[in-house]
């Protein structure tokens, strides 16, 4: 088996990750990090994330894996003083593939020219440096709304308890595939008016997205990726077709995954 490992770049992290490739090739596993079966993750959800979009275009064949070597990582199944056990379990098992939905966001432009798509694990998110960002949304095909405010956010299930959480959207179960639209700052009064709420959109809902000014500038993120767009026609988010496929060594449910981030009985005090 072919495996990869990129590191948050501390010291603690580099020797996690010269350890395990010692400990990998030792058990005659081969490192290629061109085409890897398997990418070990080690750090925090950031690191996870850079190793998803370096790897995005062998979804099919690359499973992921994260160790992280701070505060507790989202993305991440197994702490340092688990790392021999985690090599072993590379090395000797067969791991369980456990998929979660993605976010698909294709950028248009005006003048009719090749249009960017992107794959987002967490979000995507709409803003402008140029007072409010004003958007047309249309659900399948169909005028939702016109938006007046700060952005938005599309989150996937996953995403869900990112930026998406502090905006004040809902967390979604990664077995449901569906994505997640969140308002930021919208302008409600008796000329604008918006739903106010979070949007649940299924698979098979398209969400377009389409600048009422047709020279505004946007900053558009995908993840931990910023990018700046003039000449926007639309931006269409739906659920993608790929999926994010992680290597799964042993139970660790979304739903402790929460508990142990947000509110472990650790974290909290007893009286």
């Amino acid at each position: 088996m072919k495996f990869a490992i990129t590191s948050r770049g501390d010291q603690k992290s580099n020797e996690i990750k010269t350890r395990m490739t010692n400990y990998l090739t030792d058990f005659h596993l081969v490192l290629d990090e061109s085409e890897p079966d398997i990418v070990i993750s080690v750090g925090g959800d950031g690191t996870f994330l850079e190793a998803f979009h370096t790897y995005n275009h062998r979804l099919e064949h690359t499973a992921f894996v994260g160790v992280h070597t701070g505060h507790l990582g989202f993305y991440a199944d197994w702490v340092p003083d688990e790392v021999e056990k985690l090599v072993i379990e590379v090395a000797k098992n067969p791991f369980q593939i456990i998929e979660y939905p993605l976010l698909e966001i294709t950028i248009h432009p005006n003048d009719g020219g090749n249009v960017d798509r992107f794959l987002a694990l967490n979000e995507s998110s709409v803003k402008t440096t140029e007072g409010s960002v004003v958007l047309d949304v249309s659900i399948k095909g169909e005028h939702f709304e016109r938006f007046r405010g700060d952005g938005l956010c599309i989150s996937t299930p996953s995403g869900s308890t990112a930026y998406n959480k502090a905006l004040g959207g809902g967390i979604i179960h990664p077995s449901l595939e569906s994505i997640q639209i969140t308002e930021m700052a919208s302008i409600n009064n008796r000329v604008f008016r918006t739903i106010g709420s979070p949007l649940i959109l299924p698979k098979h809902h398209i969400c377009e997205l389409k600048p009422i000014y047709a020279d505004r500038s946007f900053l558009i993120t995908i993840d931990h990726i910023t990018k700046s767009y003039t000449n926007v026609k639309a931006i269409e988010c739906r659920v993608a077709e790929e999926k994010i496929r992680f290597a799964r060594f042993k139970s660790f449910p979304f739903w402790k995954r929460v508990h142990d981030s947000f509110i472990s009985d650790s974290d909290q005090r007893k009286f």
